[in-house]
């Protein structure tokens, strides 16, 4: 099994563009680069015996410098420390928690109880957050562009969600099989904020990383899963270049093959299936990308039409499954994606 890698919610061509384009900010957006160039491969979950103690969270402070862990600053039933990004870290991780073992009873990422780490003021100015193999790291923005990324749920769950993903189905990280990596953890991302605002598909407003844009950004989110390519047309971040459909699937070498751009298309896939089914989307399609997760059946390296054929048989075999399983299936065929499995009964 391949060594976790670290996983950026800014995608890369997003930052190389800011580098090139307004030198005002350049420097923070190649230190963006540099981290993640020089930080690819990195640590394991830590794993600790199931104690029963539930959730357990540990926020450190870089304190502006581009090292972790930091000083801890806040554990577990701590008391609130005033300072915005720590707090919003600790609430943060416990609602990525509470999710996951309220909505599908898994204890913590490993799913053995293990603590949730973060480290807030992760450098001076740096525009990204990341989770390493074993803690989310958050950068708290230049001000213009971006804003402290613990503000943003849908982050936060995005990048723990990598945890679990390197945990139980391991995938690649390139071409579709990376897409659909990254489109996995935006999926939980949005299921995670949805779940602590209690929102309804119809409700929510399928935004990854709203929260985070700051005032000089001419955008409303790094992605939308309702509409792929929408989320954002600015001057120094450029044209969201996200695709909703495989005839405007990207051939590109950069982002190891468009990882996070082709996400547009299993993206748009959940949100259509989420709201063809009604309700609150964790009830409804959300188990159903989560059992596709844990299917061993599930390859490490699969194609979208693979893994959409596992979310029609995992629909399937779930209460109110034929109807479940349909929604999934329409909604792939909605971007062009062909289910080749047979049709629930």
């Amino acid at each position: 099994m391949a060594a976790p890698r670290m996983h950026t919610i800014v995608p890369p061509y997003v930052l190389q563009r800011v580098a090139g384009s307004d030198p005002a900010l350049a420097s923070e957006a190649r230190t963006a680069l540099w981290v993640e160039h020089h930080r690819r491969t990195l640590a394991r979950l830590p794993r600790r015996p199931r104690s029963g103690s539930g959730l357990t969270r540990e926020i450190s402070d870089a304190g502006g410098r581009e090292t972790t862990p930091g000083r801890l600053v806040r554990g577990e039933g701590d008391a609130a420390t005033g300072d915005a990004a720590t707090d919003e870290a600790y609430e943060g991780l416990g609602a990525v928690y509470r999710y996951f073992q309220q909505v599908h009873g898994r204890d913590s990422l490993d799913g053995a109880g293990g603590p949730l780490l973060a480290t807030v003021h992760y450098g001076r100015g740096y525009d990204n957050a990341f989770f390493d193999g074993a803690r989310m790291v958050f950068g708290d923005g230049d001000g213009r562009l971006f804003l402290r990324f613990t503000r943003a749920l849908d982050v936060i769950g995005h990048e723990l969600m990598h945890g679990i993903l390197a945990d139980e189905a391991d995938l690649a990280y390139h071409d579709q099989t990376g897409a659909l990596n990254e489109s996995v953890c935006d999926v939980f991302g949005t299921l995670v904020k949805q779940h602590a605002r209690q929102q309804s598909v119809t409700e929510a407003d399928w935004l990854i990383g709203d929260e985070i844009l700051g005032p000089a950004v001419q955008g409303v989110a790094l992605r939308s899963m309702a509409a792929p390519g929408t989320a954002y047309d600015d001057p120094m971040l450029g044209k969201d270049p996200q695709p909703d459909h495989m005839d405007r699937y990207v051939q590109v070498g950069e982002d190891s093959g468009g990882v996070h751009i082709n996400s547009g298309i299993p993206n748009k896939a959940f949100h259509d299936a989420a709201v063809a089914s009604g309700g609150y989307a964790w009830e409804t399609v959300g188990p159903v990308w989560y059992a596709t997760v844990l299917d061993p059946e599930l390859d490490r390296n699969p194609g979208f039409a693979a893994f959409a054929a596992v979310t029609v048989r995992a629909a399937a075999s779930l209460p109110d499954g034929a109807r479940i399983a349909a929604a999934v299936r329409a909604a792939w065929d909605g971007v062009g994606v062909t289910v080749e499995v047979a049709s629930p009964s």
